[in-house]
């Protein structure tokens, strides 16, 4: 899955990349989370736009968001016949800018975070599908998820699921969503090659969303990958004493 991303590329590199029309300026994100804005690109009208959306899908026909589960990723193999994306795979397409990506890999009882990156160091397309919420008052939220496949043999040893990454050669094939025909578009949602990205192990100060700074994307001792390791608790023996006088005891 992909729970956590970052964009650290600038605005203008990533507006000539994906072709968008709007010219936002935001700052670099370091740990992007679920249920922040997060930006998407979409067609509309015969162009790109650029567009924030919560990042967490919430279908048209739910009735109290408080009572349904956060979809940040949906699974490739089953989007089509899924209600929630059923209808957003066909007409709703879109694609997250971003430079990289965290997955944790259980090691020695514990979640050892690691950052995800194409090898060459180049900004990457998430495939996404998205929807507008519309509430009882007519308040409208834009909302999107990330699309999933089965990893490739070498991400596997991290995660069995990675982020569908699109090709810019590919941008408009995915993006264009006039025709219902998913021919097109279903061969492009597979995993990364082999080869594809590269990683390294990153400090466990990740797993609190507050920290979002360049040192979360920095390569991790194993000495630090060490002391960040949660101690053992080790239960001290009680000294023997007086009989128990009935007051009890602190120790």
């Amino acid at each position: 899955m992909c729970g956590r991303f970052v964009i650290t590329s600038a605005p203008a590199a990533l507006r000539q990349l994906f072709g968008y029309i709007e010219q936002p300026n935001f700052p670099p994100r370091f740990n992007v989370a679920p249920t922040q804005p997060i930006p998407v690109v979409l067609a509309e009208n015969g162009a790109r736009h650029f567009r924030l959306m919560r990042w967490g899908l919430l279908p048209g026909w739910v009735k109290d968001p408080k009572g349904f589960s956060l979809l940040i990723n949906a699974r490739s193999e089953t989007v089509l016949e899924k209600p929630a994306f059923k209808n957003a795979i066909r007409r709703r397409r879109g694609l997250i800018p971003a430079d990289g990506y965290y997955e944790w890999k259980a090691e020695g009882g514990r979640k050892q975070p690691f950052f995800i990156h194409r090898a060459d160091g180049a900004p990457l397309g998430f495939a996404a599908v998205f929807e507008t919420w519309v509430g009882p008052n007519g308040e409208e939220l834009d909302t999107v998820a990330i699309v999933t496949a089965a990893a490739s043999e070498d991400l596997a040893t991290l995660h069995d699921r990675v982020p569908v990454t699109i090709s810019p050669r590919d941008f408009e094939r995915w993006l264009d969503s006039r025709s219902d025909d998913l021919d097109a578009v279903l061969p492009l949602m597979t995993a990364p090659r082999i080869g594809e990205f590269a990683w390294h192990p990153v400090s466990t100060r990740v797993n609190r969303v507050a920290n979002d700074d360049d040192q979360l994307l920095l390569p991790i001792s194993a000495e630090d990958m060490e002391a960040e390791a949660p101690k053992k608790k080790v239960a001290r023996k009680a000294a023997a004493g007086p009989a128990d006088d009935g007051q009890g005891s602190l120790f």
